[in-house]
């Protein structure tokens, strides 16, 4: 059975997000979107709600498994029996970061294998960090998450502001 993960804080998923998971559930018999817990980040919606979001927002795909994790990915990629990352790419911007932490993943497991999936070109502008601010300026989500998040994102953002 081949097993990948794709690792991310989906704070919040987006559409982007959405196709990488998507064309990875078509690759692979089984993909774990985790979720990474890092206490050095504060993301701006809690955990819970971003496992739920990711789990209505692929309950119709069967292989894929929504998670989370905090600590190194290689060891979530042990526990999971998997040796691939699924990292989606936007922009060659993304490529030196992601690249680096490639190479640091496989010299702590030389068996793992990161894939680097481009996303589609309609969401090549796309980021979390993007939706957040148009959420924060009251701007239209539409297209950019899915559609029963947009009132959430708009009322959650609202609270914090």
């Amino acid at each position: 059975m081949r097993i990948a993960v794709y690792p991310g804080s989906f704070d919040p998923v987006t559409k982007g997000h959405l196709d990488i998971i998507k064309r990875a559930s078509r690759t692979f018999d089984k993909v774990y979107v985790a979720i990474l817990t890092n206490s050095s980040k504060t993301p701006m919606f809690s955990l819970e709600k971003r496992l739920e979001w990711l789990r209505r927002s692929t309950q119709d795909i069967e292989n894929v498994e929504i998670d989370s994790f905090s600590g190194l990915l290689v060891n979530y990629l042990n526990e999971k029996d998997s040796n691939i990352i699924i990292k989606g790419l936007r922009a060659v911007s993304d490529f030196e970061y992601e690249f680096q932490m490639a190479l640091m993943n496989r010299k702590l497991n030389p068996n793992v294998e990161t894939l680097f999936m481009m996303t589609s070109g309609k969401y090549s502008y796309l980021s979390s960090s993007i939706v957040k601010e148009v959420a924060r300026h009251k701007a239209s989500l539409d297209g950019l998450v899915p559609d029963f998040m947009i009132e959430e994102i708009t009322e959650l953002i609202e609270k914090k502001s």
